[in-house]
C-alpha cells in the first residue's frame, strides 16, 4: 500500500512540474501580458512599445501597464528592446523590439521609443497600426522615436526624426511635434505641469491639479494640425516641487491632444506628453493624466472618474535616467504582477 501510495506521489510530482514548465514556456515570450480584470476597460487590449535608453521607459511603461490592467480592467501587452543573444531588456538594442504583431488585436498603441531603427518586418506593424484608424499615445522622447542612420535605403526611412520628405518624420506628423530640444536646463531644472487656461473641464485633466516631475521641459517650436495643448509646462528653476517658476522661460505646452489621418485616410486619436522621467511617475497627477489620456484616446472619456484610481501595483523603484544606467539582467517576465501585488 504504501509502495503504490510513493508511485502515485512520484507521478502527481511529475505532472505539477511538467504543468510548471509549461506555464513557464508560455510566459516566455518576448513581452508580458497583464491580463484585465474588471473594469471600464474589460475587453480593451492596449500595446506599449518601449524602447528609450535614456528616462527608463522600461520601468515606467510596464508599471503603467499593471495599473491600466488592474485598476482599469485592460489587457495590457508590454513590448520591450531585447537583446537578440539573451532576450534580456536592452534599452540599447535600438534594432529590435520582438513580438510588434500584437499590435494587429490593439485598441490602443501606447509607445515611448527614442531613436530606434527596427527592421522593416517589425516597423511595419508600428506603421500598419499607425495608419489603421486606432488610437495612439505617446510619451517624452516618441516624438523623436525613429532615426533610420544605418538603413537609409529602407521604406520606412521617412519616418525618421526631423526627415524633409515626411516632414518632422513619425513625432511630428502623427504626434505634433519632433525633437527640437530641451528647454529647461537637463537635470538642474525640474518641471511643474499646470492646466491649460480654458482646458479646465476637459476629461483628460480631472484629477491632475497636482503634477511635478524632475524631467525638463521640452522645446516646442509649432503644434501640427488640430493640436490643443492640455497642460503647460512651467519651468522651475531647481529639481524640488517647490522651487521657484523661472520667469524668463514661459510656459510651454507638455501634454495635448491631437488627430491623425494616415495612409489609409482612417483619422484617428492622439494623446502626447513630453513628460516621461522614470521618476515623473511618482506624481500621482502625471499618473492620472496618462491614465485619463489613455481612456480619452479610445473614446472612452465618459468613463474617466473624477479622481482615476492609480495606486502603484506592487513596488515601482525605477532606476536613475541616464545611458546605460538600466537594470540589468531582466527579461520581459520579470515585470509579470506577483499574487501579493494584485489588489
Amino acid at each position: 500500500m504504501n509502495r503504490m501510495a510513493n508511485v502515485i506521489k512520484s507521478w502527481v510530482l511529475i505532472v505539477a512540474g511538467l504543468a510548471f514548465l509549461g506555464c513557464q514556456a508560455a510566459d516566455a515570450g518576448p513581452g508580458v501580458v497583464f491580463e484585465g480584470k474588471k473594469g471600464p476597460g474589460k475587453g480593451k487590449h492596449v500595446v506599449f512599445v518601449i524602447g528609450d535608453d535614456e528616462y527608463r521607459s522600461e520601468d515606467l511603461m510596464p508599471m503603467l501597464a499593471k495599473i491600466m490592467a488592474v485598476h482599469h480592467g485592460f489587457k495590457c501587452t508590454a513590448l520591450f528592446s531585447l537583446d537578440k543573444e539573451t532576450g534580456e531588456i536592452d534599452p540599447g538594442a535600438q534594432e529590435n523590439i520582438p513580438g510588434l504583431e500584437a499590435l494587429e488585436t490593439a485598441d490602443l498603441m501606447v509607445l515611448f521609443t527614442r531613436f530606434r531603427e527596427l527592421p522593416d518586418e517589425q516597423m511595419k506593424y508600428i506603421i500598419d497600426y499607425t495608419n489603421s484608424g486606432k488610437p495612439i499615445v505617446g510619451l517624452r522622447t516618441a516624438t523623436h522615436a525613429f532615426n533610420y542612420s544605418r538603413n537609409r535605403d529602407s521604406k520606412y526611412a521617412k519616418y525618421s526624426f526631423r526627415n524633409n520628405e515626411f516632414k518632422g518624420g513619425w513625432g511630428r506628423q502623427v504626434l505634433g511635434e519632433t525633437w527640437a530640444g530641451h528647454y529647461g536646463h537637463h537635470n538642474r531644472e525640474s518641471t511643474r505641469g499646470v492646466i491649460a487656461k480654458g482646458m479646465e473641464k476637459h476629461p483628460v485633466v480631472q484629477g491632475c491639479e497636482d503634477i511635478w516631475g524632475p524631467s525638463d521641459v521640452y522645446t516646442i517650436t509649432t503644434l501640427t494640425g488640430d493640436s490643443k495643448p492640455l497642460i503647460m509646462g512651467q519651468v522651475l528653476v531647481g529639481m524640488n516641487p517647490d522651487d521657484e517658476v523661472n520667469t524668463k522661460k514661459p510656459a510651454m505646452p507638455i501634454a495635448w491632444t491631437k488627430s491623425y489621418t494616415g495612409d489609409t485616410g482612417k483619422k484617428c486619436r492622439v494623446f502626447t506628453t513630453t513628460m516621461g522621467h522614470s521618476f515623473d511617475f511618482n506624481s500621482e497627477g502625471f499618473r492620472r493624466l496618462l491614465v485619463n489620456g489613455c481612456y480619452w484616446a479610445l473614446e472612452m472619456e465618459d468613463k474617466i472618474p473624477a479622481r482615476a484610481k492609480v495606486d502603484f501595483v506592487g513596488e515601482y523603484k525605477p532606476n536613475d535616467i541616464g545611458m546605460g544606467k538600466f537594470k540589468k539582467g531582466l527579461k520581459p517576465s520579470d515585470h509579470a504582477i506577483k499574487k501579493s501585488s494584485k489588489r
